[in-house]
């Protein structure tokens, strides 16, 4: 078995979810209340654990102010995976978050892309307006680049200044420790990301400290650990400390994690039903056995399995109908094939609705471009 490897650079080999939670110094994520639990990602233990999730659920019944924020990276198609933080985006915005989303279009500057113009567009046309037609309420929504925090001066000049600021609350040592080799582009990176988690607790944006949550996979928590211990340095502002919750990874359709560099192991949003079908069906990565008269016999391995995965995260709402394939998976009654042209069926139909949906946020994004000057 590979050894497993979690860092902000690298996920590889079998992840022992249990086993990070320790590792980390998370907290396991249960007994929540209902509307969590009409939530697919909760129910299923697919969202696993957090730090000080507490202070959001306080929020959350007392009916107080709360921020949920997020940040994507402008590069590549907006796929399956990305869908899940979307997902929670809107659910918490429904539950009365404010929620706040960057593009990381510096941090894509100094370590991926140099065309600006090119990262601008694709976290409007991709990320934006996936966004949109997934559910997500602009009205509820502070949407803004790293490079262009805000027209309004004072808010921009709070961002940038606390950016700076934390720079003496950190040491070298703890930017090696996330990053390893260490460029000044990588620390201006890490400071702004710093900045986007705890700016809205300013007196310019939401006007006082408040509960902030941000989704993650564990792959980033050095990036919450390192923007929580700086907020409790800095004095100049009495910051509440940010919580956050944890979500298992969607593997790519051939195994390991998705590669923005290989379309053939990601479901994109834009795909075609008729393309998504293809990929599911020579590319999605199976438990099986060689041969049916073997997997009839012996059972495939549903632990493996990126069909039964995308099925169970994402597809799948029915947890009785979920639990039955996975049983049938293991004693030989389905077939891999069979799982495969289920998931295709799903996958399109959500597809189908997904695109036309799409069609019509391309003009509520438009309007919200040219509204705040993009």
């Amino acid at each position: 078995m590979l050894m497993a490897k979690v860092t902000p650079w690298e996920v590889s080999g079998e992840i022992d979810y249990d086993k990070l939670i320790t590792e980390f110094g998370l907290q396991p994520l249960k007994d929540l209340p209902k509307p969590f639990n009409d939530v697919l990602l909760f129910r299923r233990g697919i969202i696993f654990a957090h730090r000080d999730f507490d202070k959001i659920l306080d929020a959350i019944k007392k009916k107080k102010p709360f921020v949920m924020m997020t940040g994507l990276m402008p590069s590549g198609k907006f796929h399956l995976g990305h869908k899940m933080v979307a997902d929670q985006m809107i659910f918490y915005q429904k539950l009365g978050a404010k929620v706040y989303v960057t593009v990381a279009d510096i941090e894509a500057y100094n370590s991926r892309s140099t065309d600006m113009e090119e990262l601008r567009r694709v976290a409007i046309e991709e990320y934006l307006t996936n966004y949109v037609a997934l559910g997500l309420n602009l009205n509820k929504c502070d949407f803004y680049f790293q490079s262009k925090r805000s027209l309004d001066g004072k808010k921009s000049n709070a961002y940038y200044s606390l950016a700076n600021m934390l720079a003496r609350h950190a040491t070298f040592n703890e930017f090696k420790a996330v990053y390893g080799e260490i460029s000044p582009g990588k620390m201006a990176a890490s400071l702004l990301q710093a900045s986007d988690m705890l700016h809205p607790q300013l007196k310019e944006f939401e006007g006082k400290p408040l509960p902030v949550v941000i989704p993650v996979g564990p792959d980033q928590d050095p990036h919450i650990r390192l923007a929580r211990d700086m907020s409790q340095r800095i004095k100049a502002f009495n910051f509440m400390q940010i919580s956050a919750t944890y979500h298992k990874f969607l593997p790519g359709l051939k195994g390991g994690k998705m590669s923005s560099s290989d379309p053939m192991s990601y479901i994109a949003l834009t795909d075609t039903p008729e393309e998504a079908t293809r990929k599911i069906k020579k590319y999605a990565f199976s438990g099986g056995k060689s041969t049916i008269e073997e997997q009839r016999k012996e059972g495939a391995n549903p632990k493996i399995c990126i069909i039964l995965h995308y099925l169970n995260i994402l597809f799948e709402t029915n947890d009785e109908e979920i639990k039955q394939r996975i049983k049938d998976c293991k004693t030989g009654k389905n077939l891999c094939g069979d799982c495969k042209v289920l998931l295709s069926e799903k996958v399109s139909k959500f597809l189908k609705e997904h695109q036309k949906n799409r069609e019509k946020a391309k003009k509520v994004v438009a309007k919200f471009v040219k509204d705040n000057n993009f």
